[in-house]
Parts: structure tokens; C-alpha cells; sequence
């Protein structure tokens, strides 16, 4: 039997948060930097766990965006992975689900940088693409981020958006999306 637990990335173990990291390692290889992983500490993390074994995996961090002249808190997700094991067992909807709830509750906008595989979800839950450019601010200014043009996905939460308009994150070391 699966169960679904919310907790403070400071509300976790080292064993949790190793057994996370080794999830994360798992589905995303290579790709998944140490970067990534600390993209994924300090907010809320949505672990599903089948009896004593992680299988799923999100956390919502929050950053800000600027768009149309305001700087939104934002609920950014980073690190949704579920064991290949176990996917397609609606998982990783749950886990979005309580990410959704918590954008809703929490903050202005919900935003993350999808993967392909990814984006089948978002795009069949409330997320919508970012169709304008996106800008990261960076140390030496406000710089045009092209490569994550179309992978940017929102989630609205009482805030009015040009879907079409720039949208410029916060720095942070590795990727900035």
C-alpha cells in the first residue's frame, strides 16, 4: 500500500534525503547534477512511499519571477521522478496534485521547466506553456535564455499572465530553469 507524505526538506532525515537523491539518480542518470539536487532542498517535498521504499519524488522551492513589471513569488518545482517500476500507477499525478494545491495556497504562480516526458502531464492538468521569451537575471545582468523557450509551464493562481510576454527567473547556480 502506497502513502503520500509532505515534509520540510528540514523535517527529513539524511537517510530520506539520501534514498530522494538515489531516486532522482535513478530516473534521470547523468543528467541530474548535484546542482539539480540542491535546486530541489529547502521547500516542500512530496515523497510516495511503497511500504519502506521511496517511489516517487517532487519538491516545491520557492523562487521569483518577474513578469509584467512585478516580481511573483513563485512555487517552483524541481525534481519530480517516479521508479520506473512503478510508473503509470498515477503517481506522478498525485504528487502534482498536492504541488497544485500547495501553488494555490501559497503563492502567485506555479512554474517548472519540464522534460518531454514530462510535459504530457503538465500540459493534461491546469499547467500552461510559457509561449513568450524567457531571461534569467544573472550576476552580470538580465541575460535571454532561448534553449528553455517552449519547456517553461505555469500555473496561475490568481495572477493575471501574458503568456506571450517575457518571464525572467531569479540566479541560481547550474541550470536556472
Amino acid at each position: 500500500m502506497t502513502r503520500i507524505q509532505l515534509a520540510h526538506t528540514a523535517d527529513l532525515g539524511p537517510a530520506t534525503l539520501k534514498k530522494a537523491r538515489a531516486l532522482l539518480g535513478l530516473v534521470f542518470g547523468q543528467e541530474m547534477t548535484d546542482h539539480d539536487w540542491e535546486h530541489a532542498l529547502g521547500g516542500v517535498h512530496v515523497l510516495i512511499w511503497d511500504g519502506e521504499r521511496l517511489v516517487g519524488h517532487a519538491a516545491i522551492v520557492q523562487r521569483r519571477l518577474l513578469h509584467g513589471g512585478r516580481a511573483l513569488r513563485t512555487g517552483y518545482v524541481e525534481g519530480v521522478a517516479v521508479h520506473p517500476a512503478h510508473r503509470r500507477e498515477g503517481h506522478g499525478a498525485a504528487m502534482t496534485a498536492e504541488l497544485e494545491r500547495i501553488v494555490r495556497d501559497a503563492y502567485e504562480l506555479g512554474a517548472l521547466g519540464a522534460s518531454e516526458e514530462g510535459e504530457l502531464l503538465y500540459a493534461a492538468r491546469a499547467w500552461q506553456r510559457w509561449r513568450g521569451p524567457t531571461f534569467a537575471l544573472t550576476p552580470t545582468g538580465i541575460k535571454r535564455t532561448p534553449a528553455d523557450d517552449g519547456s517553461i509551464y505555469v500555473l496561475p493562481a490568481n495572477t493575471p499572465l501574458d503568456l506571450d510576454g517575457e518571464l525572467t527567473c531569479d540566479w541560481r547556480d547550474g541550470d536556472v530553469w
